[in-house]
């Protein structure tokens, strides 16, 4: 009972915040304004041309595509496909933008069938013409399957840019709105005494850092979703599709990216609460957490720039996860890299939640004896 009073004293002393509150949903409201407006000006008025092979028979497809294609100024040529390995050279080699292959039993309004889909990732014509493709078939039904197969697994230009700098971006956003929350609660509530009459209770050290950080956890998500929103709504403009959610992504990559960013905010929250018990104000807190901050946005930036790192970097707290971020941005889903970051970032908030427990028990850290 004692554990839940605590939670609902920082709950309350959140909601009945509008800064706060403000400080949680600002980051994804940013992300969607700097990311829509960075798309609009790398992708306008910018016409393309497409040259794709096509096998099989969906003359209603075929012509739903061409016309959204015509509608935004670009241009397709449609031919037939007559050799695979040749037309597979030819998309490889940036000659020809993509393959459709329709089975023979492709039925759009029908039972079944299948629709494949061979592009290259390194191509932005290519990439954004499997964009389209992708939401038009999806759109004109769901009973088929939809196969999509890359000639090279390299990602774009702007695909690099995006999966180097955007999960340093969120993870900022991320740091921000948790320091925004903690710092007041552990370090402010120190350096006011209110902490210290909490202690003098008969409330378990153990119950008071529980109630301290989950909390703080679930306001803090709060601000992770707003991230994870502004990213998943700007991505259609980021990268050049006009229309649809995904943005070039499957579903499996938009949630792989939402456990990802969810499963670093405890541990940051954590890491927080534990500097601002060993401080003794506001302002000493932020100067460490600030440069704790720095060397985040650091190492999230230089990761980026070192594709050649291994799987072992997964098994690293928030770097790793930056790290898996980072491929599935680049177009593929790396599951169990992702899933160890995940683990890892648990394991450490539960370490950082014992520390804290540590120091709330100890005299001298809390009353300076």
């Amino acid at each position: 009972m004692k554990l839940l009073a605590l939670m609902k004293k920082e709950f309350h002393r959140f909601f009945h915040d509008p800064r706060l509150i403000v400080t949680m949903l600002l980051p994804g409201l940013l992300i969607f304004l700097l990311y829509t407006f960075i798309g609009e000006i790398s992708y306008a008025d910018e016409a393309r041309s497409y040259k794709v092979y096509v096998a099989g028979n969906s003359a209603v497809v075929v012509g739903i595509l061409e016309q959204t294609i015509l509608e935004r100024g670009d241009k397709v040529e449609w031919l037939p496909l007559e050799n695979e390995e040749e037309a597979r050279a030819a998309v490889e080699e940036g000659e020809a933008t993509a393959i459709l292959k329709f089975s023979e039993n492709f039925d759009p309004l029908g039972e079944g069938g299948s629709v494949g889909i061979v592009y290259d990732r390194g191509s932005e014509d290519s990439l954004y013409f499997e964009s389209i493709a992708s939401a038009v078939l999806t759109g004109v039904g769901m009973r088929f399957s939809i196969v999509e197969e890359t000639v090279k697994e390299d990602a774009t230009v702007g695909a690099e840019f995006l999966s180097a700098l955007l999960p340093m971006l969120i993870v900022c956003f991320i740091f921000s709105a948790c320091m925004s929350v903690t710092l007041e609660s552990v370090a402010g509530e120190k350096e006011r005494g209110t902490l210290a009459t909490i202690l003098v209770t008969s409330a378990k050290r153990s119950h008071i850092a529980l109630g301290k950080i989950i909390p703080l956890a679930c306001i803090s998500m709060l601000g992770a979703l707003s991230s994870f929103l502004g990213v998943a709504l700007s991505m259609p403009k980021l990268m050049g599709v006009s229309f649809g959610f995904l943005g070039g992504y499957s579903v499996w990559s938009y949630l792989l990216m939402l456990v990802l960013i969810l499963s670093i905010v405890p541990l940051i929250v954590s890491a927080i609460a534990a500097v601002s018990a060993l401080s003794r104000s506001v302002k000493e807190a932020s100067a460490y957490t600030s440069v704790l901050m720095i060397l985040v946005m650091v190492v999230s930036l230089v990761s980026g720039m070192l594709p050649s790192m291994g799987d072992w970097v997964c098994a690293i707290p928030v770097f790793g996860a930056v790290v898996a971020m980072q491929r599935v941005l680049e177009g593929g889903l790396y599951l169990w890299q992702s899933f160890l970051a995940v683990g890892v970032n648990l394991l450490f908030t539960a370490l950082f939640v014992l520390l804290m427990t540590k120091l709330l028990s100890s005299e001298r850290v809390m009353f300076g004896k």
